[in-house]
């Protein structure tokens, strides 16, 4: 018998309704005189734009960094056997997982409204300090909102206090996922909770928590661009809406801030990558000493 293989007609109709897709969008590319790509490409490494690029990647490396500490503190207090904690972490888990982050942003950016200065002293010391016949206040520092609190910090806050919370709730998975045996070991063996935790839970969660906290830099790194609502002013997406407002060409700005966004993405995704491969590698590593040790 002579085998005729399975012909597959809605295949080869599909490839070709995609490539006519492609054909043409690649066709208004090239020939949609909006696009004007001489202009974007001009502008798009201007000096502003460039200041731009700096401002949103160490914006977002600042936030994520801070996000992923107060995560797993968090995360520590979600998981704790103090109601107390387990309250307060899951009321601040809710809270800035429920509000969107440019409401933050705005909020943050608008504190100033709420305390004109900031001061430190003894608590309540309006309230109690007159029963005893003080007529001033116990403070001893102030400073101007203004000062204290720049957009850029403004911005950190902002996107640090959301990025926590999301991240709370990736730590706590990955500790959950981690053999409960393994810190009943350990404390058999005379650790106290925080070692149990550096040394033995959180390396052998980390399997779980860092691929999901890679697509979180990367939503953090697409997020940046929300702080143009406070405003700030050396943000890149804030510098491509300026050079477009101030030379009547919006859309190709909005365009050139696509492909920095997908530039930068992208090299976040390859870091990704290769670190999951080699904490993937580390990991196989450790088993097969696991198993010689065993055998």
């Amino acid at each position: 018998m002579k085998a005729v293989p399975v012909r597959h007609p809605g295949r080869w109709v599909a490839a070709a309704v995609l490539l006519l897709f492609s054909a043409m969008f690649v066709n208004m590319l090239v020939t949609n005189p909006a696009f004007d790509w001489p202009f974007l490409f001009e502008q798009m490494f201007s000096s502003p734009v460039l200041i731009g690029v700096r401002t949103t990647v160490i914006l977002a490396a600042v936030s994520l960094a801070i996000g992923i500490a107060i995560g797993i503190v968090v995360a520590v207090m979600r998981l704790s056997d103090n109601p107390v904690l387990v309250t307060v972490g899951w009321i601040y888990t809710w809270f800035f997982r429920a509000v969107p982050r440019i409401v933050l942003c705005v909020l943050f950016g608008n504190v100033a409204i709420l305390y004109q200065t900031i001061e430190l002293g003894v608590p309540f010391d309006n309230y109690w300090l007159p029963l005893l016949g003080f007529e001033d206040g116990a403070r001893f520092y102030s400073v101007p909102m203004e000062t204290l609190l720049s957009p850029f910090v403004a911005a950190v806050i902002a996107l640090s206090l959301s990025q926590g919370a999301y991240m709370a709730e990736i730590v706590r998975a990955g500790l959950l996922s981690v053999d409960k045996g393994q810190t009943e070991a350990a404390q058999a063996l005379g650790m106290n909770q925080g070692l149990v935790l550096r040394r033995i839970t959180l390396p052998q969660a980390l399997r779980v928590i860092i691929p999901p906290t890679g697509n979180e830099a990367t939503a953090i790194m697409k997020d940046t661009s929300l702080v143009s609502a406070i405003p700030l002013t050396t943000e890149l997406f804030f510098q491509l809406q300026q050079i477009g407002a101030r030379t009547f060409n919006l859309f190709p700005m909005l365009v050139a801030a696509c492909l920095w966004y997908l530039a930068i993405t992208s090299l976040m995704m390859i870091g990704q990558y290769y670190l999951e491969q080699a904490f993937n590698r580390s990991n196989r590593g450790a088993s097969v000493r696991g198993a010689g040790q065993r055998a």
